[in-house]
């Protein structure tokens, strides 16, 4: 019997080895994504936080409270209007000029190709430090104050630079394996490149502008460095935070973060399903 049993004590180790390193993978990520939201959940619970005074650092009780007035301290709902506005402003001017700037280096040979797509990742390279105090020595020199104070119009140029990297970068890879015969057998058919690019282009390209707006509207309205540089007596949403910082946050923050945060996972599941269909179009087509 143990002769017979001895054999087969190899193939079990083998065996348990695989279900190991087949699960490790997985046991991993678990903990990566675990890692990354934990933060995220301590942001939610803490929206239902009720302090006993102004810090909001410490667990007291359950309340509601908060969301029923989540614009309730002073000078929040200016900072969150202003960083909304500049957000959606500047993911709507990066956006369009990054996906041109990417259907150029994807789709055209030019002499500045390759020193453009240098240029491309240097505001993504630089730390933002140096890029806020670059920018604001640019702004000064050009003028400065009276002439050209820093306020919401300066913020809007500094994160509209540092966005349209982001926009290039993302298109870039959306375009990456493009079916091009698509759009040659609409011009075949006899459509303008106008209407090719409308009718076929960019609905195939969509969810990649829309994953570079996303992501482009998320830097934007959670950028604080730069933003410091540039923004002069102006506030907005991180700069009201680091304001609060010192006398402790209020509860209202974490409910406008949980608000955030929410709509931006709702706006990528719906991304992420109109990709997976887009794809899905694209496959039966060919």
């Amino acid at each position: 019997m143990s002769a017979a049993a001895a054999p087969s004590r190899p193939g079990a180790l083998v065996r348990a080895q695989k279900r190991l390193d087949g699960s490790a993978l997985y046991i991993f990520t678990g903990l990566a994504v675990v890692y990354l939201l934990l933060p995220v959940f301590v942001i939610i619970l803490f929206s239902f936080n009720d302090p006993a005074g102004k810090s909001n650092f410490v667990w007291q009780g359950f309340t509601l409270e908060y969301w029923m007035d989540p614009l309730g301290v002073p000078g929040l709902a200016n900072a969150v209007f202003l960083s909304l506005l500049i957000a959606f402003v500047s993911t709507i001017v990066a956006t369009i000029l990054g996906t041109l700037i990417g259907l150029a280096l994807v789709r055209y040979e030019f002499s500045l190709r390759g020193a453009t797509n240098a240029l491309i990742f240097i505001p993504m390279a630089t730390p933002e430090i140096v890029l806020g105090a670059s920018l604001l020595t640019m702004f000064v020199s050009i003028g400065g104050p009276p002439f050209f104070p820093l306020s919401p119009v300066t913020i809007l140029i500094a994160h509209i630079m540092f966005n349209i990297s982001y926009v290039v970068v993302t298109v870039r890879a959306r375009l990456t394996g493009f079916p091009r015969h698509l759009e040659e057998a609409s011009m075949d058919l006899g459509a303008t490149e106008w209407t090719t690019f409308w009718k076929v282009t960019f609905p195939l390209i969509l969810p990649g502008i829309v994953a570079a707006a996303l992501l482009a509207f998320s830097l934007s309205i959670d950028d604080f460095v730069i933003t410091n540089f540039t923004a002069g007596k102006t506030q907005t949403f991180p700069m009201f935070i680091y304001a609060k910082y010192r006398i402790g946050i209020p509860v209202e923050v974490n409910v406008i973060g949980t608000i955030i945060f929410l709509v931006a996972v709702g706006t990528v599941g719906i991304t992420t399903l109109a990709r997976i269909r887009a794809d899905a179009r694209a496959r039966r087509s060919l």
